[in-house]
């Protein structure tokens, strides 16, 4: 059987790097802060070949910022989904024919990072 590789669906601010305002977020000069693990576990996902989806509430008229702003701190990604809001997020998926769950989620600590985190 095909094996075919993960996709991790990842949001932002406050997974990836720390939370903010998101008035404060959205300024040009605002430089985002990586959290503890959030570069390490892009590349081990990376060298595994997932695919990465990163997703946040910010605007859709930010994404030049937003962009600017992961480059800027070495976060890289395969797709970015904008305009999510900060409401709860759900995930539905079918199940594998043999009944196999196909779909996960994990919900850490606001700020804390993904060091402890495997996939």
């Amino acid at each position: 059987m095909e094996t075919r590789p993960a996709t991790i669906i990842c949001d932002i601010d406050g997974t990836l790097t720390w939370h903010v305002d998101p008035h404060h977020a959205s300024l040009p000069s605002y430089q985002m802060e990586t959290l503890v693990g959030t570069i390490e576990k892009l590349l081990e996902w990376e060298k595994k070949g997932y695919r990465i989806i990163l997703l946040t509430g910010r605007k859709e008229s930010l994404r030049d910022v937003t962009i600017k702003q992961l480059s800027d701190v070495g976060i890289f990604y395969d797709q970015l989904i904008m305009g999510v809001g900060g409401g709860p997020r759900y995930l539905i998926n079918d199940c594998k024919p043999n009944g196999e769950d196909s779909a996960y989620a994990i919900n850490i600590e606001r700020n804390k990072g993904l060091l402890d985190i495997d996939i």
